[in-house]
């Protein structure tokens, strides 16, 4: 036997069945290294994107919470309001209702402040176009003074609360004579 292969035989016996060859630093393992780094890095950064996304989210939700959180008591108060309006009305058709008028236009003044305060306001809406993100179309009337969708009548005034409509105008909806 010479002696490389006896050196061949010690270095077979030394290995165990089923070892793999030892890794060598070859360009390929680095190369697959670099992929799986890669990878991981690009892994990292959208994780943290959506993190950051979610953050935004929840920020959005908790001002809108916020911002919308009187719409309930808000929504309440309307029907006080349009009752107080029935009421100017009536009072304005009596002669003997002066007193009484002035009261509940005051009333009406201050809660209109009060809405106001809160960021609710009164949709304008007679004798704008009709617009059915702010309006309800309860009737249709023909007319020869206004454009065919402008709204002539409005019977319930309709309010938003910020950019959100919380009650839209019931409106009498112009339309072309026959």
């Amino acid at each position: 036997m010479t002696s490389s292969e006896a050196h061949d035989r010690t270095a077979a016996s030394d290995a165990a069945p089923g070892d793999a060859a030892p890794a060598t630093n070859e360009p390929s393992d680095d190369i697959d290294l670099q992929v799986q780094v890669a990878e991981a890095n690009d892994r990292a950064l959208r994780a943290r994107a959506e993190l950051d996304n979610y953050r935004k989210r929840v920020q959005r939700e908790i001002e809108d919470e916020r911002r919308f959180a009187a719409q309930p008591l808000l929504v309440e108060l309307l029907s006080v309001i349009d009752n107080v309006q029935r009421a100017i009305a009536a009072a304005e058709k009596s002669p003997e209702g002066a007193g009484l008028l002035e009261g509940f236009k005051m009333v009406a003044r201050q809660l209109d402040d009060v809405l106001a305060r809160h960021g609710c306001k009164r949709i304008e809406a007679l004798n704008k176009p009709f617009d059915p993100h702010l309006h309800q179309a309860i009737a249709q009337q023909p007319s020869a003074d206004v454009p065919p969708g402008t709204v002539l009548l409005v019977a319930q005034d309709g309010y938003q609360l910020h950019d959100r409509v919380i009650r839209p105008s019931h409106a009498i909806v112009s339309k072309a004579p026959e």
